[in-house]
C-alpha cells in the first residue's frame, strides 16, 4: 500500500498538532498537573499524579514524533488516534464527576468538550495522511 504526498494543509495541521501535543505534555509535567488530574477517572486503580506524569511523557513523545519523524507519520497518526480514544474515559469522568479544570467549570462546558475528542481522532488520522492511502 502506498500513499500520496500530504497536502500543505495536512502538513500545517500535523505540525500544529505536534506543537500542541508537546505543549500539552509539558503541561502534564509542570503547570497544568492539577488540572490534568481532574481527568483521571476515580475507577482507575493508579496514582493520579503518576498517570498524569506518564501521559505527559507519552504526549511529548507523540508531539516530537509528529514534528521529527515525517516518514513515520502514518503510524504515529494511527497510534495518536488510538491514544485519544484511550484517554476519552478521562473526559467522561471529568463530566460525570462535575470536576472543574481548564476553564470547564460547568456541566455544559464539560459536555461540549466531549465532542472535541472525535475531532482530535480525525485530525490525528487526516493530518498524517491516513486517508490518502492508495490500494
Amino acid at each position: 500500500m502506498t500513499s500520496s504526498a500530504p497536502s500543505l494543509m495536512q502538513t500545517v495541521a500535523r505540525v500544529g498538532l505536534g506543537l500542541f501535543m508537546t505543549f500539552a505534555g509539558v503541561g502534564h509535567l509542570t503547570f497544568a498537573r492539577d488540572d490534568f488530574q481532574a481527568q483521571v477517572p476515580d475507577s482507575l486503580p493508579l496514582d493520579k499524579d503518576a498517570v498524569v506524569l506518564a501521559s505527559g511523557v507519552v504526549e511529548i513523545g507523540f508531539g516530537l514524533s509528529l514534528l521529527l519523524l515525517p516518514r513515520r507519520q502514518g503510524q504515529v497518526g494511527r497510534l495518536l488516534a488510538a491514544f485519544f480514544i484511550a484517554v476519552f474515559p478521562g473526559n467522561i469522568a471529568q463530566y460525570l464527576g462535575h470536576r472543574d479544570a481548564f476553564g470547564l467549570d460547568t456541566d455544559q462546558k464539560r459536555f461540549i468538550r466531549l465532542f472535541f475528542q472525535p475531532l482530535l481522532v480525525w485530525l490525528a488520522l487526516w493530518s498524517t495522511g491516513n486517508f490518502n492511502r492508495k490500494k
